[in-house]
């Protein structure tokens, strides 16, 4: 391949396919049970049209926005998604590529790399917690971020145990002792490229969470960390307050999809919320997270800053997104695809395919600033749209 730039996402994922064994390609695509989640993600963005102009459009057109203090280069803020063994540096790699674009990420506590090496590419680094642990133990977490330089934290609520999915789930080893390595042995050898990448290196994905770690002992493995998490109580509305008030800086809650709920994280003194469903990994038949979009940013907007955070694949998705509410977007998947594709150049590419379509739907509707956009830009069909609120 003497191209390596792609020229939209799903080219990505068509090459991410082809790179990457079978079993992390699966671990990508993720989603829960039938998928129905998952898939509405993607579904919802296709329903919604655009009411474009033909003159009077804007010569210059700025997509700078500011986003839980930090002031970004266009609304889209990379997500946090756990441990990126699609290459050897993984988040490090992503680092780089938010800082060359100008971008802020956000970090899970389940990642493959440790916090500090991710905060020393200097992007504005999100540091993503879990309810998880004994509230000693997550202090402790927070006291790690502050001290690497975290510019804010991510509490991620939108995740249940949902297990089984209709087309198979990959087999994930504890560790990738002699069984495991040969075992996965033949899809390895089938994707001879991303091998060689860890191969050079001098050894293989470790599978550990070292933002899990407990100061001055080993970092668990995934499985480990998830055990823990798994047997902690779920968070309450007054330890998601607590939480809040142990840091002093920029504070969003991840996974709201009903206006009570958004609500409730204004009264717990959070800077921002991100109206999500987890990519479809949470419990399947929950709508796709735009359809929340519009209830709850007109229910809380002025309160706290609303992103969104699911299906988002194009520039257009992302001014969709901003037009029916939204400050931000959040993308996951999207730059997975890129970095398995083409390491950080391809997180880079994935960020500059947005930074086109997004300025193409400004051009073509008129709008000279991100901040511009309404819902008259936007054809909102009946029924598209969902609301909770007791």
């Amino acid at each position: 391949m003497t191209n390596k730039w792609f020229e939209t996402v799903a080219v990505a994922q068509r090459r991410a396919e082809r790179r990457l064994p079978r079993s992390v390609y699966a671990a990508i695509i993720a989603g829960s049970e039938r998928g129905l989640t998952a898939s509405d993600n993607l579904a919802a963005f296709d329903e919604l049209g655009f009411a474009p102009h033909v003159a009077g459009l804007a010569h210059q057109r700025d997509q700078t926005t500011t986003v839980l203090g930090q002031t970004i280069s266009m609304p889209v803020l990379l997500s946090p998604t756990g441990v990126q063994a699609v290459l050897p540096e993984g988040e490090v790699a992503v680092a780089r590529a938010a800082a060359s674009r100008g971008v802020a990420m956000g970090l899970s506590s389940f990642s493959s790399q440790p916090l500090e090496a991710v905060t020393a590419e200097n992007a504005p680094v999100l540091f993503q917690l879990y309810w998880s642990g004994s509230r000693e133990t997550m202090v402790r977490r927070l006291e790690r971020a502050r001290a690497a330089g975290a510019v804010g934290i991510i509490l991620t609520l939108d995740w249940s145990f949902a297990t089984g999915r209709d087309w198979g789930s990959p087999w994930i080893p504890e560790r990738m002792d002699l069984r495991a390595m040969l075992r996965l042995a033949p899809e390895a050898i089938a994707r001879p490229r991303w091998t060689w990448s860890y191969l050079k290196t001098g050894h293989v994905p470790e599978l550990t969470t070292p933002n899990m770690a407990e100061p001055g002992a080993a970092a668990p493995t995934f499985f480990g960390a998830y055990g823990e998490w798994l047997q902690s109580a779920p968070a309450s509305w007054a330890d998601v307050a607590w939480l809040r008030s142990q840091w002093d800086g920029p504070f969003m809650v991840k996974g709201i999809s009903r206006v009570d709920d958004a609500k409730r994280v204004v009264d717990a003194g959070a800077s921002a919320l991100s109206v999500s469903n987890h990519g479809g990994n949470n419990l399947d038949g929950t709508p796709a997270a735009i359809r929340w979009l519009p209830a709850v940013a007109d229910a809380v907007g002025a309160d706290v800053e609303v992103l969104l955070d699911g299906g988002v694949r194009r520039g257009s998705d992302v001014v969709k997104a901003l037009a029916l509410g939204a400050r931000a977007v959040m993308i996951g998947r999207a730059y997975l695809w890129g970095l398995a594709a083409n390491g950080q150049a391809g997180v880079e590419n994935v960020l500059d395919v947005l930074r086109g379509g997004i300025d193409s739907a400004l051009l073509a509707l008129g709008r000279a600033n991100v901040g511009e956009l309404t819902r008259a830009d936007v054809i909102v069909p009946p029924g598209f749209t969902r609301s909770v609120n007791p």
